[in-house]
């Protein structure tokens, strides 16, 4: 009598093997050496070569969905369609190779249109934070020389008494404005592309003609600027495309571990969809988001400002399939009393990164949505995003770890002093290498050779690689505290907070000592219907970690946490609170 087949032990494979079959030739995942900037450097063989031939695979996608906001719903042929319109009129603006095109706006169905407009008439486009001031916004504008701005009315009005301060600026395109505006150099983008539900009705028109390559300039993204003045990473096309694939191999490896292999990619089977907790104008929501569904022909649901309850209708009403971006949201939609209302049973991941997370977090995932995995990844705005990614298996096993470096980039932990490389399990400042390294600092060449060295680029994280090149994120090399000489990890005393039942989101942050030089701090928000002491959870860390690591104070905020667009909660905003 023939019995089953026993059920692999997992893992099946080790994450070397795994590698070596989706990138081995004739893989989906190919990889090639290719010499950039004299640099030797593994790349995606089947990645599109460029921004605009990933505009090109996306139009293929025709009349399905592709972005829905509110009462707009865009389908990719009106996205292709709007995109082009503008695109012309930015030819006949001047604008050409290597110009600076700056787009600032919310989260909008013309985001995106704005962004792939400009990067197909060989643009430098140039995304502003749309929660800076307008000093702020200003300084963006003027220090990238930007040619063309579009915007939305919120950040013009922002901008406004800003404008005679750039003098480079010679076009403007405002969306949703509400009246005419009586100015020069502004002009109404509806004027351009009509309203955004009328784009699949435009004329159909050929692309601008523009050669663009792999290595040519396409983006200059400004770093988060916890500290000093931002600066602007420039990436080049072969930068942010090497995204497409480093979204993919890791569901695929996850298959591979467990023993099975990766399914086809089915065009005729359900859409994915994504519900977008992050802006645009970060690496992350650009590169790693709106990219990659492009070119997969996922739907982009796009929300005004995140809520639980109402993410949830969107995640029922339209069967969003992957949702996160931060842990904060995950914890939201876990914890909010009316979940059991709707029907989430659409979700397959819940990923996200910019922040430590609780490995209760990581189990309570998969406990409440069966069908879904856990992911989690690390970037920075200097690698264009992704850079490690783990989900499934991997990450339950590793709740702790950011994962390894997807298999064209290396990783490597060095002494912060003298640059050699340390061996695996030790901490030290993390450098990377890879595809995705941007190119340098727009017009800061000292900070670019500080930064980047022989292809590698320094993080000025303090982290460890494990046996397998799992990596683990300790710190902030400049928000490690020591007291009294002996070095302190925010993150570990973070992620002890988290293991308290009571915590939804936590800090820690250095409070000046006369003597110690700083102490520890912790500002922490509790999760809804739970209660905690400032003694108790000092209590809590002092049954785990040595006494000089626990919080001399703890604030508990009524509040959620402030954190930049990267998801990384704002330190320096926090230290105030104990003055």
């Amino acid at each position: 009598m023939a019995t089953a087949a026993a059920a692999p032990s997992w893992p099946a494979m080790s994450i070397a093997r795994a590698h070596e079959l989706l990138t081995a030739p004739g893989a989906p995942f190919e990889m090639e050496e290719v010499v950039i900037r004299g640099i030797p450097t593994r790349t995606w063989k089947n990645a599109p070569p460029t921004l605009k031939a990933c505009f090109l695979v996306g139009r293929m996608h025709g009349s399905r969905d592709f972005l829905v906001y509110e009462n707009d719903r865009v389908t990719f042929e009106g996205f292709a369609r709007a995109t082009i319109a503008l695109a012309h009129r930015l030819r006949a603006d001047g604008v050409g190779k290597g110009d600076r095109v700056a787009v600032v706006m919310r989260n909008l169905p013309e985001w995106p249109v704005a962004f792939y407009a400009a990067a197909i008439v060989g643009a430098i486009v140039t995304p502003l934070n749309a929660w800076w001031t307008g000093e702020e916004l200003e300084y963006g504008l003027t220090d990238s020389g930007a040619k063309v701005l579009i915007v939305d009315a919120e950040r013009l009005a922002r901008l406004h008494e800003h404008l005679a301060n750039c003098p480079d600026l010679q076009r403007i395109y405002v969306a949703r404005a509400a009246d005419e505006i009586a100015h020069p150099k502004i002009a109404r983008l509806e004027g351009v592309v009509g309203p955004v539900n009328g784009w699949a009705s435009l004329p159909d028109a050929p692309l601008p003609e523009v050669e663009i390559g792999p290595e040519d300039d396409a983006t200059i993204f400004y770093t988060s600027g916890t500290t000093g003045k931002p600066k602007g990473a420039l990436g080049t096309h072969r930068n942010i495309v090497s995204n497409i694939m480093a979204s993919g191999i890791s569901g695929a490896r996850s298959f591979l571990r467990r023993g099975e292999m990766p399914p086809a990619p089915d065009p005729t089977g359900p859409q994915k969809a994504t519900l977008l907790s992050v802006p645009f104008f970060h690496a992350t929501g650009c590169h790693a988001v709106m990219n990659p569904s492009l070119v997969a022909g996922a739907k982009l649901v796009l929300m005004r400002k995140f809520e639980a309850e109402a993410a949830m209708q969107l995640i029922e009403a339209e069967k969003i399939t992957g949702a996160g971006g931060v842990p904060t949201i995950a914890w939201q939609l876990l914890e909010h009393p009316n979940r059991h209302k709707y029907d989430l049973s659409s979700l397959e991941t819940v990923s996200y990164g910019g922040a430590p997370s609780a490995p209760e977090l990581v189990r309570r995932i998969r406990e409440t949505w069966p069908k879904s995995w856990p992911g989690n990844g690390w970037g920075m705005t200097e690698t264009s995003a992704t850079f490690t990614h783990h989900m499934a298996e991997d990450y339950m096993a590793r709740p702790d770890s950011c994962g390894p470096a997807v298999p064209v980039c290396d990783l490597k932990v060095v002494d912060p002093a003298t640059g050699e490389e340390l061996p695996r399990g030790s901490v030290g400042e993390l450098w990377g290498k890879g595809p995705n390294i941007v190119k340098g600092y727009w017009n800061k060449p000292e900070a670019t050779a500080e930064t980047f060295v022989d292809g590698w680029v320094k993080t000025g994280d303090l982290a460890r690689l494990d046996d397998e090149g799992f990596c683990y994120i300790i710190d902030r090399a400049k928000d490690m505290l020591i007291r009294g000489g002996e070095n302190i990890y925010c993150i570990e005393v973070e992620n002890c907070l988290y293991d308290h039942p009571a915590i939804m989101d936590a800090a820690v942050v250095g409070i000046p000592h006369k003597t110690l030089g700083e102490e520890p701090g912790a500002i922490v928000t509790l999760k809804p219907g739970t209660s905690a002491s400032e003694d108790e959870l000092r209590a809590h860390v002092a049954a785990h970690l040595a006494a000089f690591k626990v919080p001399v104070r703890v604030l508990i905020s009524h509040e959620t946490l402030p954190r930049n667009a990267n998801g990384k909660i704002m330190k320096r905003d926090l230290k105030a609170l104990f003055a």
